[in-house]
């Protein structure tokens, strides 16, 4: 018909290959289907031309390999911040975290001091006197000072020898020893000192053990001439003082971690001055209101604990 285009002119839709001029339905000779299939793929940058069949497998290709991939999406949680406000609620959220556990830590030492009170073994005036014969209140106060600031420097030392190594879970049961093993040497010191002066509070081992407590957690000596100052039972008050005074030790012993042996020279020295300065405090306390032997009453002996706390050997040397 004429205007027709010739046969022999037209262009076919689709030529794959030299087997398309062939005529042939199969493959190629020497060509494998697989591979005659995928060079058959469309392009995926969107040439024009590509049918909606090519495309929607294109597409299931596409979201079968996203799936092999693994999930990052919580990476970016666990990511620095990059931006000034997400550092800074970082910073927080670090900052309130440690302060909850140090919290934590110091509810269970106070918990485990109270009950250590009762287990610190004291001697009596008269048991002090035959261990240290010839001497008055203040030279028989300055030995008890000695005694104690050597334990309590051996105690530092101890803990900073152990933490050789820096191991993060192991530092907070050492900080935790320490503290425990200086409150038991300095609390005795403080029952010592209040015998030497004539002060002994009335009650028990258990009253008299929470007296000694009070005082060591205030760091001021026990006036027997106010019952107030007797009568303080263990409330929310004297457990938040004793919380905060356990705080206040745990951050100034933690130079005693210092790896390396260094943490143990620190914590002698600081444990020595520590409890050096808390005896000078008790002893202007109680020399307000001393009693002279010659003027004190004969008391009976104090007792003994059932099961007495271990306590380094300095603090009863002369």
């Amino acid at each position: 018909m004429a205007g027709d285009t010739p046969f022999r002119k037209r262009r076919p839709w689709r030529r794959h290959g030299p087997e398309a001029n062939e005529g042939g339905p199969g493959p190629a000779a020497g060509v494998s289907p697989s591979a005659e299939r995928s060079a058959a793929l469309p392009d995926p940058s969107g040439v024009s031309g590509t049918s909606d069949d090519e495309r929607g497998r294109s597409a299931s290709l596409e979201v079968a390999g996203a799936a092999d991939l693994p999930d990052r999406s919580g990476e970016s949680d666990q990511a620095e911040p990059t931006t000034g406000a997400g550092r800074l609620h970082a910073v927080k959220r670090g900052v309130r975290k440690g302060g909850e556990s140090a919290r934590a830590l110091a509810g269970q030492l106070a918990d485990r001091i109270i009950e250590t009170a009762p287990r610190v073994p004291v001697r009596d005036l008269a048991a002090l006197r035959k261990q240290f014969p010839g001497l008055g209140p203040e030279e028989l106060a300055d030995k008890l000072v000695a005694g104690a600031s050597r334990a309590s420097a051996t105690v530092g030392a101890g803990i900073g020898a152990a933490a050789m190594l820096p191991v993060p879970p192991a530092m907070l049961a050492e900080l935790a020893a320490e503290v425990t093993g200086v409150a038991a040497v300095e609390m005795k010191l403080v029952a010592e000192l209040h015998e030497v002066y004539g002060l002994r509070p009335p009650g028990n081992l258990a009253q008299r053990s929470t007296a000694y407590l009070t005082s060591w957690t205030e760091e001021r000596g026990i006036d027997v001439t106010r019952p107030t100052t007797l009568n303080a039972a263990l409330g929310g008050q004297m457990k938040r003082e004793l919380r905060q005074q356990i705080t206040k030790r745990m951050a100034r012993n933690l130079p005693n971690l210092i790896p390396f042996m260094i943490g143990a020279a620190v914590g002698a020295t600081m444990n020595r001055r520590d409890t050096r300065k808390l005896a000078d405090r008790i002893r202007n306390d109680l020399r307000r209101q001393q009693i002279p032997w010659d003027r004190l009453a004969e008391l009976p002996p104090l007792e003994r604990p059932a099961v007495p706390v271990v306590l380094p050997k300095e603090i009863e040397g002369a």
